[in-house]
């Protein structure tokens, strides 16, 4: 049985855009999350909504630009435990980008890391939290990272490590573009 991931409410506090800045033309991604104490635990461990609106007691919508990165994780529970670990790494797309379709995101996102069960979780978190350490923004790293995270996990090798270099290079590229 695995323990109860920390609610959403828990997290450190995340700088939020000013939503005047977003005109009424600009195509949002919305994501719900939901917490239910010992049931469903549907978060995200990074990213920067653009908005967020409190549906009711359990649920709340995040909207993102596009482009934005976000990671939703999910964890479900019943009285027997943990039924369903999931984290995915997203990108939110304009109207005119190819999207997966993926439930509870509107109208959906391009998916660069989805990690099944508590093992592949588990193994994911600590690099979240590695990159967090050396002062980068999880949701300023580069797609491909997340890509090649998603591919090695899947192939059961070892995992990348993200080092400042590599975060370097990625932002020299970006200014190329």
């Amino acid at each position: 049985m695995s323990a109860l991931p920390q609610a959403a409410s828990n997290a450190p506090p995340i700088p939020r855009p000013v939503l005047s800045s977003v005109n009424s033309g600009t195509p949002l991604t919305h994501v719900s999350l939901a917490f239910v104490a010992q049931r469903i635990n549907l978060y995200l461990r990074f990213g920067h909504p653009v908005h967020e609106l409190r549906l009711d007691r359990w649920r709340r919508c995040a909207a993102f630009l596009p482009a934005a990165m976000f990671c939703r994780v999910r964890w479900e529970s019943n009285d027997y435990g943990t039924t369903r670990w999931q984290l995915m790494v997203l990108q939110a797309c304009t109207p005119l980008d190819a999207v997966q379709r993926i439930a509870g995101i509107q109208p959906g996102a391009r998916l660069l890391l989805c990690a099944e069960g508590e093992r592949q979780v588990q193994s994911v978190l600590p690099q979240i939290d590695a990159i967090e350490a050396l002062g980068i923004d999880p949701a300023a790293v580069s797609p491909a990272y997340w890509r090649t995270l998603g591919n090695r996990l899947s192939a059961r090798l070892p995992l990348p490590i993200y080092t400042p270099e590599r975060h370097a290079a990625y932002l020299a590229g970006e200014v190329l573009r």
